[in-house]
């Protein structure tokens, strides 16, 4: 059924191991995440086949699906209050920078007679989640290691999400030195040193990587060979794992300038066109409504998006080589934002191609 996300299977083994063997040779773990296909477990398998020992996820519900897969759970978001009971079920690993929410973790884990471990997230200055002050983390991590069912794994920090800071050496050398503080502190050695995610791999390269991370949260660099510092593709690895294919839907030589008082469109926004003169003009059937705002990149170069509503993509298509019908199928290449917000889409079908 159209429109739907294609899944290259052994693309995404491939890549996997391509990232695992890079990893491994750094003396890193990888956690190979899945929201970005909502977590489906069929496509998790590829993971797990291409050798990671962790699986991550922001959402428990997500984790729910992977249950049946042997490898260890983290949930990455900063887990609700609310949701404190399922985290401890789903998830043997979780990330955490509240103090009140660790301890309602420590009170459902002995509940149910197990121990749930944690990694103590700091702020390095990307400003999303973590602990900000040097003092407080040490301070937490001393509370959080009396606790009688929290085992403290590790610390960990997340980076260019939101803020766009570049892992560097300098900045996760504060997250290693202040691994060791807290080391010694509590009189142990953490066990996970954990790194970011697929904006760290350019560093890997550069062997810029501190020598105490060692733990990685792959997503992006694994399902689209890139890495998400500087948007560069990773040596030997597929592109092209995830593609959109929608339908054609009407095919039309049309102005390319609107006739009329331009308005707002459906979002809002006044849009503005450059004239073209007359233009052969495909429309498929998705929109916005399963894309956002996102970038996707038409396979055959020689046509462009023009724009689009909620339920349709308009595409200008004179300059391409093919003979395009009603009914035929266009493919496109997805950036990470495309990707997510296509999963998430019920509108979209995903099929894996084995």
């Amino acid at each position: 059924m159209n429109p739907r996300i294609e899944i290259n299977y052994p693309k995404l083994v491939h890549n996997t191991e391509v990232l695992q063997e890079k990893a491994k040779g750094h003396g890193i773990e990888l956690a190979a995440v899945t929201k970005c296909f909502c977590g489906i477990p069929e496509i998790a398998q590829g993971f797990v086949d291409g050798g990671v020992k962790y699986l991550a996820d922001s959402r428990v519900s997500n984790l729910k699906k992977l249950k049946n897969l042997p490898n260890p759970k983290i949930l990455l978001r900063i887990p609700m209050l609310s949701e404190v009971e399922d985290v401890v079920a789903y998830a043997d690993i979780s990330l955490n920078s509240e103090l009140e929410t660790i301890r309602a973790l420590n009170k459902e884990a002995l509940r149910l007679g197990v121990t749930h471990k944690i990694v103590l997230m700091t702020d390095l200055g990307d400003l999303r989640e973590g602990i900000f002050e040097e003092e407080e983390v040490i301070r937490v991590a001393k509370e959080v290691e009396r606790l009688s069912n929290i085992t403290l794994h590790g610390i960990g920090v997340n980076l260019t999400c939101y803020g766009g800071v570049i892992p560097s050496t300098k900045n996760l050398s504060k997250l290693e030195v202040l691994g060791k503080t807290i080391e010694k502190e509590i009189g142990r050695t953490l066990e996970l040193y954990s790194g970011g995610n697929s904006s760290s791999i350019y560093l890997l390269d550069k062997g810029g990587l501190p020598k105490r991370i060692n733990h990685l949260r792959l997503g992006e660099a694994i399902v689209l060979g890139t890495e998400s510092a500087y948007g560069e593709n990773i040596k030997n690895t597929h592109h092209d794992i995830f593609q959109l294919v929608a339908e054609v839907i009407e095919l039309k030589d049309k102005p390319s300038m609107p006739i009329g008082e331009i308005g707002m469109d459906a979002f809002g926004n006044t849009p503005s066109f450059k004239d073209e003169g007359i233009r052969r003009r495909a429309i498929l059937a998705v929109g916005r409504q399963d894309i956002g705002s996102y970038d996707i990149f038409p396979v055959d170069h020689g046509m462009k998006i023009l724009g689009s509503s909620s339920d349709h993509l308009i595409m200008d298509i004179t300059d391409t080589k093919e003979d395009y019908k009603v009914g035929d199928e266009i493919r496109f290449n997805l950036r990470y934002g495309a990707l997510l917000s296509l999963m998430t889409s019920e509108y979209v079908t995903k099929k894996i191609i084995y």
